[in-house]
């Protein structure tokens, strides 16, 4: 059968592909992420309380963030799977394929009974759910990156057309933030009774809205390019650790300091808002929800920077910024309810300088044909080590020390990581990755 990704095509004819595989990346991805950001604020808000009853609140926060932490550590079996068969069948087949997987997990959630009803087995199957949703997010990013990136003509706009999926995070957390808000509005006390589920039903119509999308979108003319020259790779997450270990070492060394900043800014704080500083959790969810929507704005446009004035370059002064940031973050905190709500509000804009570019960064480190195999592993890795274990550093720290210039600090010494790796990552702004 051909495939129109393998056949010469007019200009309108390429634009109106590249405008549908980035809006099918772009709402996918903001699908997935809500699946796997509603998790996040349900173990900030309601799993301590529902799932870890029997424990002193410090003892049942930190098991809710456990369960949450779990699927970061199946995030890079995630990028093995999917990226193993995004380089050997297609990019579309596996963003698919990590779609459904995701969007079946997140529902489950709703179903599980709480320790009032199985004891401690409720936090068992929401931590054996929680690895299913990481596998799926870990193969989703880089068929979502590559989808867009690799239906550009033009080697002067890949930052921004890869910046489009990267802008499905806030968008997924503003998503998830504002059903959340609603639902906590809507039943009141009624929240951790029934209300707290309903998001996570709703999780089956979104991914029934992103599977139609999806399954519209053609393959990528990179991966087609490689099928016509017969060089799909036989085993490609072998090939590419064999070829790239550097590069997979250090794209994820150079997330430290922006995966860990942002699961502070989004999931931690919900805690540290609710018990350290007594605030409301509508409060809360609001400030989340304008600072996503900020996000609307800044990823994209750093995304457009790093076409202009390159991707280090713009992404250091993001890894920086974030450093700095989080010292004046932590002395705002709990100072007055308009201070809180602004350092919330705030917090993504240093971050979104870093997640712009970080997805042509990354991905132009590795040749076609396997490049979803080396993107997506070297992306996820660092989940294990900064994504999944901040929250809980950050709990640890506060409780130890009891103050929060201590998340400062921690945050400061990821961010140096990012700085010293980001510097040894080769910068491909404007060549020829084919």
């Amino acid at each position: 059968m051909t495939d129109v990704a393998a056949q010469p095509m007019s200009d309108d004819a390429h634009q109106k592909h590249l405008r549908r595989a980035v809006i099918a990346s772009t709402v996918g991805t903001a699908i997935e992420w809500y699946d796997f950001f509603l998790y996040g604020i349900a173990a900030g808000l309601v799993l301590p309380k529902l799932f870890f009853p029997q424990a002193d609140p410090f003892s049942a926060t930190i098991g809710a963030l456990i369960t949450f932490a779990v699927g970061f550590v199946a995030r890079p079996v995630g990028a093995a799977i999917f990226g193993h068969y995004g380089d050997r069948i297609g990019r579309k087949a596996s963003l698919v394929a990590t779609l459904m997987l995701m969007g079946i997990a997140t529902f489950a959630v709703a179903l599980v009974p709480t320790y009032d009803s199985i004891g401690v087995w409720g936090a068992v199957i929401l931590a054996l759910l929680r690895i299913i949703q990481g596998i799926g997010v870990g193969g989703e990013w880089g068929g979502a990156v590559l989808m867009s990136m690799e239906w550009t003509r033009t080697n002067k706009h890949r930052g921004f057309a890869a910046s489009w999926p990267q802008f499905g995070v806030p968008l997924g957390l503003a998503l998830a933030n504002l059903v959340v808000l609603g639902v906590s509005l809507a039943t009141g006390d009624d929240f951790f009774t029934y209300g707290w589920r309903i998001p996570f039903f709703l999780s089956l119509f979104l991914v029934g809205v992103g599977m139609y999308i999806r399954l519209g979108v053609v393959e990528t003319p990179t991966f087609r390019k490689l099928q016509e020259k017969n060089e799909i790779a036989e085993a490609p997450m072998l090939e590419v650790i064999k070829r790239h270990p550097r590069e997979i070492l250090l794209s994820a060394l150079a997330r430290v300091g922006e995966n860990a900043s942002f699961y502070i800014f989004t999931t931690f704080v919900l805690t540290y808002g609710t018990q350290t500083l007594k605030y409301e959790r509508e409060v809360l969810l609001e400030a989340l929800l304008a600072a996503a929507l900020l996000g609307f704005i800044w990823i994209p446009l750093a995304g457009y920077l790093s076409d202009r004035i390159g991707r280090r370059k713009v992404y250091l002064a993001g890894v920086v910024s974030t450093a700095i940031v989080g010292f004046i973050y932590f002395a705002v905190m709990g100072t007055s309810p308009v201070a809180t709500y602004l350092a919330i509000a705030l917090s993504l804009l240093v971050w979104g300088m870093m997640y712009g570019p970080q997805a042509a960064l990354i991905a132009e480190s590795f040749t076609g044909k396997l490049r979803y195999s080396g993107s997506s592993i070297g992306y996820q890795l660092t989940a294990i080590v900064a994504g999944g274990p901040a929250p809980i550093v950050a709990a640890y720290l506060l409780r130890e020390t009891g103050s929060g210039y201590s998340i400062a600090v921690y945050l400061a010494v990821c961010c140096a990581i990012s700085v010293i790796a980001t510097l040894m990552l080769k910068d491909r702004t404007g060549q020829d990755i084919d």
